[in-house]
């Protein structure tokens, strides 16, 4: 087996991740579209209808995701399979780096829950996307 190859259960593992973190991408990019300030407001901010263009922004990249990662799910390439759970370690890690960031300038306590979240997914999507025995 050589490095790009993984395992059947992993490449099922990372299939099926693929598909929650589509759902849950689309989720949120509903709600950040149909009442742009619901999820924000979740952590004490509180967007202005001035503001509600950070939100969309926000949803177009969330439909993005949702759209890689049903996708993705369907690819039998492992290479590519790989680059999709990348790209999402990428945005989760950015996020959640971010989310610390604004924490430490005084945002709600309660953004860390998502951090934590963030934190979850990028491990699955490390540990299931990596090559099987070399």
């Amino acid at each position: 087996m050589n490095m790009w190859n993984m395992t059947p259960n992993k490449l099922k593992g990372l299939r099926r991740l693929l598909i929650f973190h589509g759902f849950i991408t689309l989720a949120a990019a509903i709600v950040l579209t149909v009442a742009p300030g619901v999820i924000p407001g979740v952590v004490g901010i509180h967007l202005g209808l001035n503001a509600y263009l950070i939100a969309y922004l926000l949803a177009g990249a969330e439909f993005g995701f949702a759209v890689l990662s049903f996708g993705g799910s369907r690819l039998v390439d492992p290479r590519a399979l790989r680059l999709v759970a990348w790209s999402c370690i990428a945005f989760h890690t950015s996020s959640g780096v971010l989310e610390l960031y604004a924490y430490a300038q005084g945002t709600n306590v309660l953004v860390l829950g998502n951090v934590a979240a963030r934190v979850v997914i990028v491990a699955l999507f490390a540990y299931l996307s990596r090559g099987g025995p070399r």
